[in-house]
């Protein structure tokens, strides 16, 4: 629901944050790593269900970093502990600043980060997705990678999030594909952890498995880690089969990654959060590795300002009703125990074809673009924080058409996501056998 990956640059009216000063490098934090094993998250050898809630204090509108402000963090820290969570998911964040003391009391909370590397100005745009997937861009949010992979308690990078969220928008879907493979690349090549790298998809019926589908397709090196998305369906008083989530789990049962949903809570009645005790039963925990509460804070609109679990004001976190029903939920479901009914192994999803509701006709995927090879070997540098000039109309874009298999890490360092040789394809190419949309509006 956030979109930050969905819209065209925005003209920013950005603040100075409270923030420390310091070397950027950051230092190792204490949590133990997540991995990825068959369809679900382990930390060591116990499972790792995320049970967490959707935290971007100021919302999309005014985009400020809630992780590099010292005292904004030490004091929603206290209230993420009363809820009694593991996991934060965080949208927007000035990779131009140092977040070690943040990052370090959150480790020291048992608190997990999941991170988007985007930002408003620095993303693929829906409309010009070619146009954006750019050395800049990409220059950007390796830095992002830089900054955030020795924390520990960094549990995951999305690398879009609802950028597809209509069936003409499923045209962007090679280009998010090409920057999944991207970091994975950026990681290995540089010698990090390997840090899940995956998509949030929106919460729309039309094409959500065949987006699915289409992450996890293909050679290893393309397909994303986890699949996320969004999911707002169960409104009390529901069920497991009339919230429609059975039919989901049904879809999902044969999926090879790890599935959790990156937002929920109802958007249209009072949130009882009913859900809690279903997302981790037995149920679904063969399939789904929990989820993430949309949203801490009160934000945006009149309805949206229904969500949140505390209001900010003067500075002060002040609960709302919806927080101590949270807080009753999960209380009074812990999290399950042993493997859940997990899929140790699985194959890669088959490749969804050109449809009404899925525009992409074909697997390929824009080559890197060749100026961003560079920091394969030498690193990303600095970030350009949240005033820089943004990447979405400039910069060099793809020149061509990767060959499968070829973002694989390499033992050199060098970059290896580069079309087949001689190759004279445009990054359109792409996209070719994408059918055009008969409308041009969402549905």
């Amino acid at each position: 629901m956030k979109g930050l990956d969905t819209v065209a640059p925005l003209t920013l009216a950005l603040g100075a944050t409270a923030a420390w000063a310091g070397a950027i490098a950051p230092r190792a934090s204490t949590l133990p790593a997540i991995t990825v094993k068959g369809n679900a998250f382990f930390a060591g050898n116990d499972r790792f269900y995320i049970r967490g809630v959707d935290y971007q204090p100021g919302g999309s509108s005014d985009p400020v970093d809630p992780l590099a402000d010292a005292d904004s963090c030490t004091r929603d820290i206290t209230e993420f502990t009363k809820l009694g969570i593991n996991t934060l998911r965080v949208y927007t964040i000035d990779n131009s600043k140092n977040h070690d003391a943040c990052m370090k009391a959150l480790a020291s909370a048992g608190i997990y980060l999941a991170l988007d590397v985007n930002t408003p100005k620095y993303s693929i745009r829906q409309d010009k997705p070619a146009q954006s997937y750019n050395h800049v861009y990409l220059q950007n949010i390796f830095a992002t990678i830089d900054m955030f992979h020795n924390y520990t308690n960094l549990l995951m990078f999305f690398s879009g999030n609802e950028v597809i969220n209509s069936v003409p928008t499923s045209e962007a879907a090679p280009f998010v594909k090409a920057v999944t493979r991207d970091m994975k690349q950026y990681i290995g090549n540089r010698q990090y952890r390997k840090i899940p790298v995956g998509y949030s998809a929106a919460d729309i019926d039309d094409n959500r498995v065949e987006t699915a589908e289409y992450m996890n397709c293909g050679t290893d090196d393309q397909r994303v880690d986890f699949f996320a998305f969004n999911d707002y369906s169960w409104c009390d008083p529901s069920t497991y089969t009339t919230s429609t989530w059975s039919q989901k789990v049904a879809a999902f049962s044969n999926y090879s990654q790890p599935i959790f949903l990156s937002e929920y809570g109802c958007t249209t009645t009072a949130r009882k959060f009913e859900e809690v005790g279903t997302l981790y039963g037995n149920q679904m925990t063969p399939v789904y590795s929990g989820g993430l509460v949309y949203e801490y804070t009160v934000e945006g609109d009149a309805k949206q300002q229904k969500f949140g679990l505390v209001d900010i004001q003067n500075g002060k976190a002040v609960e709302q009703p919806d927080f101590s029903t949270l807080q009753s939920a999960f209380k009074n479901t812990p999290l399950p125990t042993g493997d859940g009914g997990y899929k140790p192994s699985g194959d890669a999803s088959v490749c969804p074809p050109a449809s009404k509701s899925w525009l992409v006709g074909n697997d390929s995927l824009p080559a890197m673009p060749p100026q961003a090879s560079q920091y394969f070997k030498n690193g990303a540098g600095k970030g350009a924080g949240l005033s820089g000039s943004g990447s979405q109309d400039s910069g060099a874009e793809s020149t061509g058409t990767a060959t499968a298999g070829s973002g694989q890490p390499t033992t050199t360092g060098t970059a290896n996501a580069g079309g087949s040789g001689g190759s004279s394809t445009t990054s359109k190419a792409a996209a070719n056998a994408v059918r055009v949309p008969e409308f041009s509006a969402a549905p």
